[in-house]
């Protein structure tokens, strides 16, 4: 049981050094897809349900970053803190 307690307090951690806030609604997030899972895939493995999890969530961030097309919208703040270089399109070339 303490197992699923690990990821809830670890993401809460990091969000509060990150943020310096504490939101629990994202905390109790966790417990609920946790029942979820154990519902839906009816089983006892612990390592399971977290693994799915996880997953579950980095599925779910990488569908939510291409609806709000986040690569374009985020460019000129990824280009002015790392002081990336884009390469220059011509005419004729297509984007990609």
């Amino acid at each position: 049981m303490y197992l699923y307690l690990v990821t809830p307090l670890l993401g809460s951690l990091k969000n509060y050094v990150k943020y310096k806030r504490f939101n629990v609604f994202i905390f109790i997030r966790t417990f609920y897809i946790y029942f979820i899972l154990k519902l839906f895939i009816q089983t006892n493995n612990t390592w399971l349900i977290l693994i799915l999890e996880r997953w579950f969530f980095f599925v779910f961030k990488i569908i939510r970053s291409l609806i709000n097309n986040d690569y374009n919208t985020k460019k000129q703040k990824y280009i002015k803190k790392y002081n990336l270089i884009y390469p220059i399109l011509n005419d004729n070339q297509d984007e990609r």
